[in-house]
């Protein structure tokens, strides 16, 4: 079971309420000394790695720390608790501010973590990084992004709770908050992420935005005059305006008055000043460079800061204050921990569908004769629907959907709903054409926990996606991307609709797999090894019919198998997805002119490195350098596996408006063209 579902402390809320309102409390003065901690920690850390973001930190401490400290329902001692709020650094290049809030409230970061920020080995990467250190919901850092994964994490919240609460008892029932700056606002993916929020009204989604009309290059008006607040009212938002970025009490007023709001998502514009009280106030110069001694220490004056404390130092008081939130933190986990334990008494069978979807448990499918049942011919894009609505049968955390393709990508989940402001419970998403957001927040739904998402669209728009997808790579999460019309074969549509150099850019980028399979059994073998490891996976699947091969299996899921073989064969022709067929032709042909071939069916070249040293030298093995690579993309990956003495046969241009099976003819992806290839091979 998930941490998150285990007991915390015992509650001591009487003890926490007299340490902070008898206290500290009655004056503010102890609240106001720990956001200017958050400010010192934030720019010593910049300063000591001479680099990084302090202007950020700095104008928005205030927020920052009136969220996590008054709002923010989480529990340091287990960062892991199923319903602890999640909170999002949209705007990453300000990771100072989340390093010095996860060090204050006792996430487990070390004054030397703090020290060591943007250098070798540390958990203070220059950008959070999901993993690196307790806390960090998601890598963020490429703007907009994080956006993006909140609104995923807020749809995997509502779904869940529609799944899991009861009349009685709700266990899944928290907020997404996602902290983001004006770059962020000026990103295309926050405004497509936005524009389904609202459409969701996603109403426990809260966005702070830190408005100080500035970046890198200046004041925002030279590139950035729209009505932000306008622009997500359109959305479908409830928008408040905060005018003084040091105003606490408003601050919080705004929160609670957004939590409030259930039935639209909120944003909160909170005008800041970068770099608050610094001589660099307002200035670029503060966004991403350093102080310098000289002006940390002008600051430090204006914010009254103790004299007597080292760069690193947090107040004694502050210290003291921030252990008796965390007691009340622990607080709220625990009550919350009693009412889980009525909920499952009274629900057993739901609360182990729970316990199975957070464990991320499969049933028994690589044994399971229904799941490998594929005959004749078929297109992959076709097995691969039967393979999703096999699955959402045996697994009820399926949760994804298609950028407004799933007729063409047969993404829909027969049965099973459709997510929507009005419908929560819905297992399909309709994403509409939001390609790049699609994919980040199938992220965000991924680092929720509980569920298994998958997104899809056309193979080609992993151009829009790309951003996203690298990510789940960085971050090496489990996302699986369903791609289809995955080469030339797409024919009429022409060459804005081929993917050429697409599968190339896939598995240069590492930690993602990429799986293009030849028939039905392969397809299940893909989703099989993406549902059975933490990597990403792209399924790339065919428009056109392929046959099914009667060797095909279970051995796809090693990346590469001898699909058809011949006695003492003179040459290997590795293949994948639709050549294949065309690879298991030119060898029928080759031996009835007396030269044996072996074709190997190469779905998914990372799985296949993955195999151990014996398993590829049984597949592969280098006594035998004849070798000709058959692919509907780029040469380049394949001269890997052919080696200087083979040939690959692929496409290095752009394809164009044809029937599938002339551009085929045309550009050489024949069984002809494979003869002569192994033919001059042998030599």
């Amino acid at each position: 079971m998930n941490r998150g579902l285990q007991s915390a402390a015992p509650y001591m809320g009487s003890l926490t309420s007299v340490l902070r309102k008898d206290l500290f409390m009655n004056d503010g003065k102890t609240e106001q000394l720990a956001i200017s901690t958050v400010r010192v920690l934030s720019m010593e850390g910049v300063q000591k790695a001479n680099s990084g973001h302090p202007g950020l930190p700095m104008g928005s401490a205030p927020m920052a720390f009136e969220l996590w400290a008054n709002h923010l329902n989480h529990n340091p001692a287990n960062p892991d608790w199923i319903n602890r709020d999640r909170f999002v650094l949209s705007a990453g290049h300000g990771s100072m501010l989340l390093y010095s809030l996860l060090h204050l409230f006792g996430y487990g970061l070390t004054t030397a973590d703090l020290q060591n920020f943007r250098q070798w080995g540390s958990k203070t990467a220059g950008h959070p990084e999901y993993g690196h250190a307790r806390g960090i919901e998601t890598t963020t850092g490429p703007l907009g992004q994080g956006y993006a994964n909140a609104v995923g994490m807020a749809m995997a919240e509502a779904h869940l709770a529609a799944k899991f609460n009861t009349e009685g008892q709700k266990i899944i029932d928290h907020y997404t908050y996602v902290l983001c700056g004006d770059g962020c606002m000026m990103e295309g993916i926050t405004s497509e992420a936005a524009s389904l929020a609202g459409t969701l009204a996603l109403g426990k989604l809260i966005v702070l935005y830190d408005d100080n009309e500035i970046s890198i290059e200046g004041d925002t008006d030279v590139s950035f005059r729209e009505d932000v607040q306008k622009r997500h009212e359109a959305y479908g938002f409830h928008v408040q305006d905060v005018a003084d970025g040091n105003d606490v009490a408003a601050i919080s007023k705004a929160i609670e008055a957004a939590k409030a709001v259930t039935d639209k998502p909120s944003l909160i514009a909170v005008h800041t000043k970068i770099a608050y009280g610094s001589p660099l106030e307002g200035e670029e110069a503060s966004h991403g460079s350093p102080l310098g001694r000289e002006n940390i220490e002008k600051t430090k004056e204006f914010y009254g800061w103790p004299k007597n404390l080292g760069a690193f130092d947090v107040p004694a008081e502050v210290t003291e204050y921030l252990a008796g939130i965390q007691l009340e933190l622990a607080g709220k986990e625990a009550a919350w921990n009693k009412t889980f334990e009525v909920w499952k008494k009274a629900n057993p069978e739901l609360a182990e569908v729970l316990r199975k979807s957070y464990a991320q448990e499969l049933p028994d499918l690589e044994n399971d004769p229904a799941f490998w049942n594929f005959s004749g011919k078929d297109a992959t894009r076709s097995t691969s629907g039967k393979v999703l609505n096999y699955l959402a049968g045996k697994l009820p955390n399926m949760f994804g959907g298609s950028a407004d393709l799933a007729p063409s990508n047969k993404t829909e989940l027969k049965g099973k709903g459709f997510f929507s402001a009005e419908d929560r419970s819905g297992q399909n998403i309709h994403y509409g054409v939001r390609e790049h957001a699609m994919a980040a927040m199938a992220n965000g739904i991924v680092l929720h926990g509980g569920l298994r998402s998958f997104c899809s669209t056309f193979f080609v728009f992993t151009d829009y996606m790309k951003g996203a997808m690298r990510l789940s790579a960085l971050m090496d999460i489990p996302t699986m991307y369903v791609m289809t019309h995955d080469s030339i074969g797409v024919g009429e549509d022409g060459p804005t609709h081929e993917p050429i150099e697409h599968l190339a850019a896939l598995r240069a980028t590492p930690n993602m797999y990429v799986f293009r399979p030849a028939d039905g059994k392969e397809t299940a073998a893909g989703y099989l090894a993406a549902l059975k490891q933490r990597h990403p996976m792209c399924m790339v699947l065919s428009r056109q019919n392929l046959p099914t091969y009667e060797k095909s299996g279970t051995d796809a899921m090693k990346g590469a198998y001898v699909i058809s073989d011949q006695t003492n064969y003179k040459a290997i022709v590795i293949a994948t997805g639709s050549e294949v067929e065309i690879a298991v032709a030119a060898q029928a042909q080759l031996a009835a002119a007396g030269i044996p071939v072996r074709v190997v069916s190469m779905p998914c070249t990372e799985l296949f490195e993955d195999q151990t040293a014996e398993y590829k030298e049984s597949v592969l093995p280098k006594s035998c350098k004849a070798r000709v690579s058959i692919e509907a993309g780029v040469t380049m990956p394949w001269y890997k596996y052919v080696g200087t003495e083979g040939a690959a046969i692929g496409i290095d241009h752009f394809g164009a408006s044809a029937p599938a099976e002339i551009l085929y003819k045309e550009f050489g992806f024949t069984a002809e063209n494979v003869i002569e290839k192994v033919k001059q091979v042998i030599g």
